[in-house]
This record gives structure tokens, sequence and C-alpha cells, in this order.
């Protein structure tokens, strides 16, 4: 091709994909010739564990139970609205009802902002009073310390080397947030390790069993009842609502935007609503809410008929907190998944756009809206995370107390 024709050619590809496609495609460019992707790697290089240690030594006897503990709990900083800080941070406040000292021991491989972190948690979580220390200055002073993601497990290996007891809370099969290379291998070590695992949830615990044969203690997947809940008796639902986080793989962005845009072509005097993450590229019309507050989305779910809830990893809380406002969310079929997310009310689809679609359809047109939703609503009242709670703390203090 002459200069002049791949000009031009070069041209009509500039036209063709307008401006936004051209600073994504800079972008893209940066982003590999500079190495950006490493920012999204979360480890020191010297801080990756280069092979399983079969025992970490832990202390010659257990803690007199007439002793509050101090546990520490191993994290990156939350930022505000995480669902995963969320929950590790109820389990936190459960310890600390009943008269144990926690530590949150952050970690940033950039460098930990003690103070920033501690002002995030302070205003978003005003109900727990852990004391907030960076992990990589030591991790003393506690009987025991609980990993709450694979990275914070390598953490502990590092830095909490000294006699304790050592668990993982987990809430995700974590290897399944990458394709499969040295992150997903990094991840799937950590449930090796000689530490005591709580899956939350049976559908994690049979992930974890499935690929390395061992046992966990599973602990309920919860549900925050208490905010969440049906509309007033005279409200019209109508429309989908769509969670939307394309950054994470796991929460299935590219095939929900296919099943949405078949959806609308189904369906197109329903209203989609989306919260969360802006969503991109999208060629139909949507509604996007931005980051909604828990009262927000109550009301969300409360007005719209149903909603695309999707996570390949564990179930996302999104579909419970769906039910509970009287919303059917269409959930990804995933092995396992029907036992943690028990109610009849669920509606199930094959991981494809065309059957995602249609059960958002069946629903929309169903001829008993009303009864639906009062049946979803009435399936999940009374649901909480005390039972959670109670297990975590069950364990926690059998493990540093003994049997």
């Amino acid at each position: 091709m002459s200069g002049a024709r791949g000009l031009l050619a070069r041209a009509r590809r500039a036209r063709d994909v307008g401006f936004a496609g051209i600073a994504q495609r800079l972008a893209q460019r940066a982003y590999f010739r500079t190495g950006a992707a490493e920012l999204l790697f979360n480890l020191a290089f010297a801080d990756i564990m280069t092979d399983v240690p079969q025992e970490l030594p832990v202390p010659a006897a257990h803690l007199p139970r007439t002793r509050p503990m101090s546990i520490g709990w191993v994290s990156t900083p939350p930022a505000p609205g995480s669902g995963g800080h969320t929950t590790l941070f109820r389990m936190v406040q459960a310890l600390e009802s009943r008269g144990h000292r926690c530590i949150l021991f952050l970690y940033d491989k950039h460098g930990l902002d003690v103070a920033a972190a501690t002002a995030v948690i302070r205003q978003h979580w005003p109900h727990i009073d852990a004391e907030v220390r960076d992990i990589t200055k030591g991790a003393h002073g506690v009987d025991a310390i609980v990993a709450s993601g694979w990275e914070s497990a390598h953490l502990i290996v590092r830095y909490a080397q000294q006699a304790v007891r050592r668990l993982y809370f987990i809430q995700d099969y974590e290897p399944f947030f990458y394709g499969h290379g040295a992150e997903h291998e990094f991840a799937a070590m950590t449930y090796l390790l000689p530490f005591r695992r709580i899956a939350l949830g049976e559908m994690l615990d049979g992930m974890i069993r499935a690929e390395t044969g061992l046992d966990n203690d599973v602990v309920p997947f919860g549900c925050d009842s208490a905010a969440y809940g049906p509309p007033a008796d005279a409200t019209v639902r109508s429309g989908i609502v769509f969670y939307c986080h394309p950054g994470h793989p796991r929460r299935g962005y590219q095939l929900a935007r296919v099943a949405l845009r078949l959806f609308h072509q189904q369906h197109p005097d329903q209203e989609i609503h989306v919260y969360g993450d802006a969503p991109r590229k999208l060629d139909f019309p949507i509604t996007f809410h931005g980051r909604l507050t828990a009262a927000q989305l109550n009301d969300l779910y409360g007005r719209t008929i149903a909603g695309l809830a999707m996570s390949f990893t564990n179930i996302t809380l999104v579909a419970e907190e769906m039910l509970a406002a009287g919303n059917i969310p269409v959930v990804n079929d995933v092995d396992l998944a029907r036992r943690v997310l028990p109610s009849a009310s669920v509606r199930w689809a094959a991981p494809t756009a065309a059957a995602l679609a249609a059960a958002l359809g069946e629903a929309v047109t169903s001829s008993d809206i009303d009864d639906r939703a009062a049946a979803a609503a009435a399936s999940v009242v009374g649901r909480s995370w005390e039972p959670t709670k109670d297990a975590v703390v069950r364990i926690i203090e059998e493990e540093v107390y003994g049997s």
C-alpha cells in the first residue's frame, strides 16, 4: 500500500471510530508500552510467595477463655461502597461487639497512607472501632490473623511469621478473577496454605473442594433485609435494573451487554436502569443512575420488575437485595449456586445472551407481576447477616481458645 493510500485508510478508520475510539487506541498503546497493567497487581515482587509452606508457627497453647482476643484482619484499603469490605467489616463488628479487639492491617504496594485509610473507614464504616496499621511494618500483637483475599494470604506468610493462629475468610473463588496464568496460580496456591479456611456459602465451599479436595468451615451467605424491603402497595412496577461493573470480568459485563441489547429489541417499551460504574459502548437506550445508597437502591429495585444479577465466582449480594424489594433477579446458572440462593423466585438462566434476555422478558410480560413480587420479598423475610457473624465468631474463638 502506498503512503498516500495508507494515510487515507487511517483517516477513514479514525472517522469511523470517532474521537472516543481514537482516545481508546492511544490509551491502549500507552497501557501496554508503559506496563500499566502492573498497577492492577497489588503485590510487591518481594511479597509473593515462592512456595506453599506445609507448616507455619502457631502458639504452643490456646488462649484462656477469660482473656479477650486480639484479631488482625488483612485487607486492601477500602473504597467507599465496597461490598467485599462491607461484608468483612460486618465480621469485624461482630468480634468487637463480643468484647474482642480488632486491628486492620492494610496494604498498598505503593505505600499506605494510614491516616487517609483510617478517615475513609471512620466515615463509611463508623460501626467499627478497629485500629488501622500498615502490615509491612509487621503484624505483631495479635492472637489470630485473618486473610480476606488471596493477596492478603501472601502477606500473612511474609509479615506474620511469629506464632499466631491463621485463618482465611473467603468471599469469592478468586483464581477465576483471572485468565489461567500467573495471577490464577498465585490465588489458587493460597487455598493450600495451613490456614483455617472460612468459606462464605456452599457454592464457594464446593468450588474450593473441587479444586483442592480440602474441607472448609462453611458460613451462611447473608442478606441485609433490614435495609431492603418491598415498596408501598400502590407502587406500579416497570422496567428492569442492572448492576454494572465493566472492570471486573467476574461480573459478566460483556455478556450482560449483549443480553440487554437483545432484551431491548424484544421489549423496547421496558426501561433499562443501570447503576454502578458507567457502561461502555451501548447502542440502546438506558437510564444511568451512577452509584446509589442502600435506600436509593431499594427504591430502584422496588419500582422495577426484574434485575440482572451476574457473578461467576460466588453469588452476588445484589440478588438477595433485589428479592427483598420484590424484584425478580435473573441470575447466571452456575454449579452449586442454587444451594446458596434457594428462593423459588430466582430466575436461573444459562450464561448466554438469549437465555438471560428470555428470562428478563418472561418476568416483564408476566400476568401476575405483583404476586410474584410479593412472593419474592416473602422468600427472604428475616434473612440477615447475624447467623454469618455468629458462625465466624464461633470459628475464630474455637481456633484461638480451643474447642
